[in-house]
């Protein structure tokens, strides 16, 4: 089995992730279905990307006729079954938490045709803690996007040791196919890679600016303007989501029961606070009076 008999993809879940990540399958030449559980989440997602796709053409990235080719291969339906009872590859890419992708997963391997690779696209949440609530654990993995997907070309593959390596070559390509560079993980740890160089830099940023040595604002400036960075710590939560970085906090720490790994205080506040960066208008930041880019 191979990339050619990849015909058919379904990515579950519409949300910042999940519809580009879609909308990436689409541009790669295969059929694919977009599911959620929420029409209007459909819904946003199709004008999303329309208006994303939009400004490539404007900007002659893409020609309108590849667009409109990516479109026609490109299904949206709140209906799980529809979505995967003829797929080949599905991507989960759905809330990080680990009852709900263990609920989705089990659904998902009575659902799919049995030779269908089951990917999830989470950034933290190892396959290993999934793939048991499906009888083929051998054709579980991560496949982890970076936000924004249409933008940033990393895709980490990961192997548990059940992962077979066929499933891990399938999916390899699938991203090839994507466009997309993928790195190949021989073995689980939470965070993967990326992310663990990331949390360790955000940790000591929150920390920082907690026992207040700094404001986030200069903290952020710092990275910038020390370390090159293109966007600091405090800037990256508000543009990935402030809730994302708290349940990675509460999954690292229900693994290791280090204190140390616990959300920090300024970060629990804010979720508390539904202040959970630019999706909600306001995070660190005071997003509310600017034109926030897609």
């Amino acid at each position: 089995m191979g990339k050619r008999t990849i015909k058919h993809l379904a990515v579950i879940g519409a949300g910042s992730m999940g519809h580009q990540i879609a909308m990436l399958s689409a541009l790669g030449g295969y059929e694919t279905t977009l599911q959620d559980i929420e029409q209007g989440s459909l819904e946003k997602a199709k004008e999303s990307l329309h208006f994303q796709l939009g400004k490539w053409v404007k900007k002659g990235k893409i020609s309108e006729e590849k667009l409109q080719a990516a479109f026609s291969r490109l299904c949206f339906t709140t209906d799980l079954t529809e979505a995967v009872s003829h797929t080949d590859f599905v991507i989960e890419a759905i809330v990080e938490k680990l009852d709900v992708k263990r609920d989705l997963f089990e659904k998902l391997d009575q659902l799919a045709p049995p030779h269908a690779i089951l990917a999830t696209n989470s950034s933290t949440i190892v396959n290993s803690k999934i793939a048991d609530a499906t009888n083929r654990p051998d054709k579980v993995c991560n496949m982890h996007f970076f936000f924004p997907p249409l933008v940033m070309d990393c895709v980490e593959v990961v192997k548990s040791e059940h992962t077979s390596g066929e499933t891990a070559e399938i999916t390899m390509e699938v991203s090839k196919q994507m466009n997309r560079t993928a790195v190949l993980l021989h073995k689980e740890i939470s965070g993967f890679i990326a992310n663990r160089i990331l949390g360790a830099l955000t940790k000591e940023a929150v920390q920082l600016y907690e026992e207040g040595y700094a404001s986030f604002e200069d903290i952020d400036l710092i990275c910038k303007k020390a370390l090159n960075h293109p966007i600091g710590p405090f800037a990256l939560m508000d543009l990935s989501g402030i809730d994302v970085a708290y349940f990675v906090n509460q999954q690292r720490y229900a693994e290791t029961g280090d204190p140390q790994d616990k959300p920090p205080t300024c970060i629990e506040e804010k979720v508390k606070a539904g202040l959970l960066g630019r999706k909600t208008g306001k995070g660190w930041y005071d997003y509310s009076k600017l034109e926030v880019k897609s």
